[in-house]
């Protein structure tokens, strides 16, 4: 940590913050342990980790919504715990799910939050002109928030934050949901807070190209800090160690990346970017790896020295290690062999005069990991409900399975497993509760659930008495996917699974997903993680309802008009606003 001075605006010194444990009998949980630090004013500071590293118990306690149970904490030179009021008096404060009114429209909302932290009269017009104008929401002030995209409302939840000009602005994964393009816009918001008001900024977050935007990022893992520095100094803790493999003619990256991942002595993490597989050696010693599968060196990211950081504090036997999708193989007949998983053809969803989705037409292969992109309010989530049988077309053609969802849709939905983005389990009940439930659901009796529940507990090492609503995120989605598969189907869909979920739990989830597609089994998944696109055999990206653009991830760069190295990131806002600028340069969700 760095010497304490006037100029630093929060000082930790051995904070510890407890909970009582998750389930039966269970330790109490240290969501802080001990944690120390000090944090600069006027700097965008960002704070990563795992799930249930500490960060948003940490930025709770900045805010005097937690009393810390040891240790000392002092917020804008005061100590939070004497004073906790006049600390909130000088924040703003932008929680994961900020409470937005959602029948009130954005300029209400705006007022609302103005006379809930008292803002003078004389005040609020320029505030508001300000703020609407850096947002991009001044020609929807009469909107009702409800009706707004997912991007615009994150825009509308800052914006209300800022209706007074804190000291001090905590903001806890704010573009998690959020579209690259509206997560641009938002960082450009962020950025230009810090610029023009020097504000102070701590930032937590799941994207690492995000922190890499910050002055100073803090690494923390099970509530304590493991390193801290400028983005360049973290990004160099993986220098010599960083490589790139190419497969083998006909071999797919991700199957390359599976098999790096299970070097788990060598390699500390492997992830398929393009035609290749970007992988991390635990040590720069290691040159027989790197040989094996003719890799070349190349320049550490900040995220390689992110994952070599918690591949390190890991123990050696732990959850870390790739979960293995063995239970589930895809039951198909001969005959269906050769048929797509899904045809779709001039599939149309239209809500009153509105046209979410317009005359779409693709083909998802038996075995294919397919993703479906777009802009928040782009029509994915339509077309994604209209694939799984939970809302009707309008018209066109849609067969799942084999079969026709108009005339057959509860036998389709028998050979389909739904995993969705929010938490759609029964939080009070256990792990094994929720699994004997929905099993009973799917039509398993006796030893056959008995067993299926049992695969599934070791599978994806869930704890069987665990209350499901109080796990962490990352355990969440892993019992939300072992819901999904205790009935071995076909296809399985996947609606945003990794949303605020971190780069670690992300990759375990990932490999898990390539393991069932390596089996027969048809994945289609929508994310607003791009680099998440590279792990698909093909994507489709949608805007204001029409496809515009499909193919691999190799063929959608070119789509995009850039050469193999790009990041998808920049492939998908090329396209998409290239595709706005040929109609009339109006954004989809506005």
């Amino acid at each position: 940590m760095s010497a304490s001075n006037k100029q630093d605006i929060v000082i930790a010194r051995d904070l510890v913050k407890r909970f009582p444990g998750v389930g039966k009998n269970a330790p109490e949980i240290h969501a802080l342990d001990g944690l120390t630090l000090a944090i600069g004013k006027g700097e965008l500071t960002a704070l990563v980790g795992p799930d249930g590293a500490g960060k948003t118990t940490f930025q709770r306690l900045i805010a005097g919504l937690y009393v810390p149970d040891s240790g000392s904490l002092t917020v804008l030179d005061t100590d939070v715990v004497a004073d906790p009021q006049s600390i909130q008096n000088r924040i703003s404060y932008m929680p994961q799910r900020f409470g937005l009114y959602e029948d009130l429209s954005v300029q209400e909302n705006l007022d609302l939050y103005a006379d809930l932290h008292g803002v003078p009269s004389s005040e609020r017009q320029t505030r508001f002109a300000r703020l609407l104008a850096v947002t991009d929401l001044a020609r929807f002030t009469d909107r009702p928030a409800g009706k707004l995209s997912g991007g615009m409302k994150q825009k509308l939840g800052l914006a209300c934050t800022l209706v007074r000009s804190p000291d001090l602005l905590l903001l806890d994964e704010p573009s998690v949901g959020v579209d690259p393009l509206s997560r641009r816009d938002l960082w450009n918001i962020i950025e230009q807070l810090v610029r023009d008001e020097s504000l102070s900024v701590i930032i937590s977050t799941a994207y690492m190209d995000e922190a890499e935007r910050c002055a100073r990022v803090y690494v923390m893992d099970k509530g304590r800090i493991l390193a801290s520095g400028t983005p360049e100094e973290l990004r160099q803790k993986a220098a010599g160690k960083t490589w790139l493999a190419v497969p083998p003619q006909g071999v797919k990256s991700r199957t390359l990346q599976a098999r790096l991942l299970e070097k788990r002595d060598t390699v500390a993490d492997a992830v398929p970017k393009g035609d290749a597989v970007r992988f991390i050696c635990q040590s720069a010693d290691d040159k027989a790896t790197p040989q094996e599968v003719n890799a070349t060196p190349r320049e550490p990211e900040l995220e390689d020295g992110f994952m070599l950081l918690l591949h390190q504090a890991q123990p050696k036997a732990s959850a870390s290690a790739p979960v293995k999708a063995e239970m589930v193989a895809a039951q198909h007949n001969d005959e269906d062999a050769n048929k797509p998983a899904i045809a779709v053809k001039n599939l149309v969803r239209q809500f009153g005069d509105f046209t979410a989705v317009a005359s779409t037409s693709f083909d998802v292969r038996r075995g294919e990991i397919f993703g479906l992109l777009g802009p928040n309010g782009a029509g994915k989530t339509t077309t994604f409900r209209m694939l799984c049988g939970l809302l009707p077309a309008s018209g066109g053609q849609l067969e799942v399975a084999g079969m026709n969802l108009r005339t057959a849709t509860a036998k389709a939905r028998a050979r389909i497993g739904y995993v969705s983005q929010k938490f759609a389990l029964y939080g009070n009940l256990s792990v094994r509760e929720n699994l004997s439930f929905f099993g009973g659901a799917y039509g398993l009796t006796g030893k056959k659930l008995s067993s299926q529940i049992a695969a599934s507990l070791e599978q994806f090492e869930l704890s069987p008495d665990a209350i499901s609503g109080e796990l962490p995120g990352g355990f969440k989605q892993r019992l939300s996917m072992a819901v999904a598969l205790l009935h071995e189907p076909e296809i399985v869909f996947l609606d945003e699974p990794t949303s605020g979920i971190d780069p670690l739990a992300r990759r375990l989830f990932w490999y898990t997903i390539g393991e069932l597609a390596n089996k027969g089994i048809t994945i289609i998944v929508t994310t607003h993680f791009m680099e998440e696109a590279e792990y698909c055999d093909r994507i489709a990206i949608q805007d204001a309802g029409k496809l515009l653009a499909l193919g691999t991830p190799k063929e959608v760069r070119q789509l995009a008009g850039l050469d193999h190295t790009a990041d998808m990131n920049s492939a998908f806002i090329a396209i998409v606003e290239n595709a706005r600028a040929k109609t009339n340069g109006t954004p989809a969700h506005a």
